[in-house]
């Protein structure tokens, strides 16, 4: 009996103590989702640090302190939390001084602790069946030439056709080198001096006549000054055809864009590519500069929807009320990234990394999301208490 009785004692003891501590990670959790999730993650750098592990890299005790207040530690030189603060942007934390208290930072902690030593989940890949080879589908096979798959004889013949051509050629260059000098005797009388090809057989002789003309150094009366010569020698043909390519490409050009207008000049070709890549952006769901054009939601419960929201995912950073803590102040009409609802829509969807602002597409629905900036819009005008100054430009809507 007595030891039934001791038995039933200890179950007793351990099912108390296994329920406090369950619920000391159930309120860490909701702790957590309440007031850090916005910012961090367990596994990942968000705006602030990936958690895991957070108990091992630091004493419970600087926890606490770090988490109400981390700007007083950063402000005091405390090495870690000014490097925490130098290596996320300089981005302060929110300060959760007057409403987290250490009972509930320790939770969150435990909370931490547990996520950080929960086996990772990697999901099983089927297992494969093998294909019935009756019902197997040929796969295609890509034909590509290759020598090495030539039977012997072919790749012979091959080779012995490809020296003789070499050799034919060969042979013809040899015989019109050997040629030169009775085809320049020819093409040198002065009835064939004007064809193209003496001025092809003197360039092959060595006469450079085709290319770079002909000097005459037949000095010109009354221009020479100070020791400089001038000589009345022609332009190199070089020059004179490249110039000559020069007028006949104006006039094409000037033809082809501004008489008959059949190309488009920079202007109309960078407002057609504009054009064009406006349409891929629209199509483009995940692109930050596709077209949006949404409307301002009005109705009651998708408001409602959005605030609720708001609560659990922007407060951390803009306050309950948007009068803006770490992030700007939502209520005043000016705004950083563009005040339209649909500007809005984007920041909360693509977010500003540059600035600590999560992108939220992976997390918030599109319905969420316009909820969410439908909801930020009619804060306009509330004027919250401790509301932050103004920052970025004054919108005026557009009529």
């Amino acid at each position: 009996m007595k030891t039934l009785k001791k038995v039933l004692f200890a179950a007793a003891t351990l099912a108390f103590f296994g329920t406090g501590a369950q619920a000391q990670q159930i309120d860490g959790k909701a702790i957590f989702e309440a007031n850090c999730k916005a910012c961090h993650s367990i596994t990942e750098d968000v705006v602030g640090p990936a958690l895991k592990d957070v108990d091992k890299r630091h004493d419970q005790k600087w926890i606490n302190s770090f988490v109400k207040n981390s700007q007083k530690m950063v402000q005091a030189g405390d090495k870690q939390a000014v490097a925490l603060f130098e290596k996320f942007n300089k981005v302060p934390m929110p300060s959760f001084e007057s409403s987290l208290k250490d009972e509930d930072i320790e939770a969150v902690v435990a909370y931490i602790k547990t996520e950080s030593e929960a086996p990772v989940t990697v999901a099983a890949t089927p297992p494969t069946t093998p294909a019935d080879p009756k019902n197997a589908t040929p796969t295609e096979v890509k034909s590509s030439f290759d020598l090495k798959s030539l039977p012997a004889t072919v790749f012979l013949v091959l080779l012995i056709g490809v020296f003789l051509f070499a050799l034919v050629v060969l042979f013809l260059v040899m015989t019109f080198i050997s040629m030169l000098p009775v085809l320049g005797s020819y093409y040198n009388r002065p009835e064939n001096a004007h064809l193209p090809m003496a001025k092809l057989v003197g360039l092959l002789r060595g006469d450079s006549k085709a290319i770079v003309g002909e000097h005459k150094d037949v000095l010109i009366e009354d221009h020479s000054y100070d020791g400089i010569h001038e000589f009345d020698n022609d332009l190199p043909p070089w020059w004179k055809y490249s110039f000559y390519a020069t007028i006949i490409f104006g006039i094409v050009y000037l033809l082809h864009y501004h008489v008959f207008e059949t190309g488009k000049l920079q202007t109309a070709e960078y407002n057609v590519e504009m054009e064009q890549a406006a349409l891929l952006s629209a199509n483009e769901i995940s692109d930050p500069n596709a077209v949006t054009n949404y409307k301002v939601l009005t109705d009651a419960p998708a408001i409602e929807s959005g605030k609720t929201i708001f609560a659990q995912n922007c407060a951390a950073c803009h306050g309950k009320e948007g009068e803006g803590t770490v992030g700007p102040n939502l209520t005043d009409e000016y705004w950083l990234h563009g005040g339209d609802v649909n500007d809005i829509f984007k920041t909360i969807k693509f977010g500003v990394t540059s600035k600590g602002m999560v992108a939220w597409d992976k997390k918030l629905s599109k319905d969420q999301t316009l909820q969410v900036a439908s909801y930020i819009l009619s804060l306009q005008g509330t004027k919250p208490a401790n509301a932050k100054a103004p920052q970025g430009e004054k919108y005026e809507p557009k009529k």
